[in-house]
């Protein structure tokens, strides 16, 4: 690229990555805010917390891109235009092509950067996140003992510890378990959670067993060492299955039919390899929105609010389009088409606004009044 372009290039990245940071800032506090309840049930660190939100960033980057590309290059282009710098650059000579070249080439490497995001670092993020989630709600003993208070992990469960020691152990412990056909209560002066076979268990030491027969006594056992399985109940069923999000493009497009979730949602796995594929070319097509809405038509020293305004809504539409074309591939396959047609279609029409509908300069005698007016400007300061 040369200087000109160079700049071009310079004055539409700044803006593209503020921006994509502010909009990524606003998603993950939404995201964080939708984890916070459950890293706060289960007590568990703030690393968790902060990896969890983190690992949701590339699924926002792909869903914020598009729209953070064309505010960037509406902002640059209509910053340019306000400071006069493209009425310098055409009075130099400079065609609109040149000044879009650069906004292109930033346009198609958001896009190579958003394809690699969604076919191999978002599917690698979400399966990080389902083993944390896994990990944490698997930590029973995080969740289901606080400090001289009674818990309720589930139903029919009672879970009761005067305090809690060094490395999880429990102390001075009571469950009453209601969920057999006659309630259990266990007593124990110690006990400690850990994950038996896949499962959370708790470990009780110098424990007591009172059950009640069917004659109405009491039985009392002693143990040296107790182990009560708690079930499943903290683990979500979702987690055992990969979502969409959660695969890579091969996964999505040759589902394992051996598979109940797989043959459930064959469509739905197909209707998420398309939008993979074909969201990346969003990037360029609303860019090229942008710089037919500002580049493309007359030259006007009034400015290009009007025009910022129609290019900004049908911005917003094409991305909401897309986003309604993928749900209803869901559940029409046969639509999968249209998520390449949208953009390449969006493509081509701003392309031609840009390069033939309108004269693709301003007029020399605009230049030269313009260029009238800079000077007098300039010799008044």
């Amino acid at each position: 690229m040369n200087t000109l372009e160079s700049y071009v290039f310079r004055q539409a990245l700044g803006p593209l990555l503020a921006i994509l940071a502010a909009l990524a800032a606003v998603a993950l506090l939404t995201q964080g805010l939708d984890r916070l309840s459950l890293i706060a049930a289960n007590r568990n660190s703030g690393f968790a917390f902060a990896w969890v939100t983190i690992l949701a960033l590339p699924q926002l980057v792909s869903l914020i891109l598009p729209l953070a590309i064309y505010f960037a290059v509406a902002y640059a282009i209509n910053r340019m235009h306000n400071e006069s710098e493209t009425v310098v650059a055409y009075s130099a000579g400079v065609s609109h092509g040149r000044l879009a070249k650069p906004i292109l080439r930033l346009a198609l490497a958001a896009a190579v950067v958003h394809l690699g995001v969604v076919l191999l670092v978002q599917p690698a993020a979400y399966r990080e996140i389902r083993e944390t989630i896994y990990e944490v709600r698997g930590d029973v003993a995080a969740s289901l003992v606080r400090e001289g208070s009674f818990t309720f992990p589930a139903e029919d469960l009672t879970v009761y510890a005067r305090e809690r020691g060094p490395n999880g152990e429990m102390r001075d412990m009571m469950i009453h378990d209601a969920r057999p056909t006659r309630p259990i209560t266990y007593n124990a002066s110690r006990g400690a959670v850990a994950m038996v076979d896949g499962k959370p268990a708790i470990i009780m030491r110098d424990a007591q067993v009172q059950r009640q027969l069917e004659d109405g006594t009491v039985q009392v056992v002693d143990f040296d060492q107790y182990l009560l399985e708690l079930g499943d109940f903290s683990v979500d069923s979702e987690l055992f299955y990969l979502k969409p999000s959660d695969r890579f493009l091969l996964e999505l497009v040759a589902p394992d039919h051996t598979n109940y979730f797989d043959q459930r949602n064959v469509d739905r796995l197909l209707a998420e390899a398309h939008y993979r594929l074909s969201s990346p070319l969003l990037d360029p097509a609303l860019a090229l929105i942008a710089l037919a809405g500002l580049l493309g038509g007359e030259f006007s020293r009034r400015g290009y609010a009007r025009r910022l305004v129609i290019a900004s809504v049908t911005a917003l539409l094409v991305r909401l389009a897309a986003l309604a074309i993928q749900a209803e591939c869901v559940d029409n396959p046969e639509l999968n088409p249209l998520q390449y047609a949208l953009p390449l279609l969006v493509c081509a029409g701003a392309g031609w606004m840009l390069v033939f509908a309108h004269p693709r300069r301003p007029s020399r005698r605009a230049l030269k009044r313009r260029q009238t007016e800079l000077a007098a400007a300039g010799a008044g300061a």
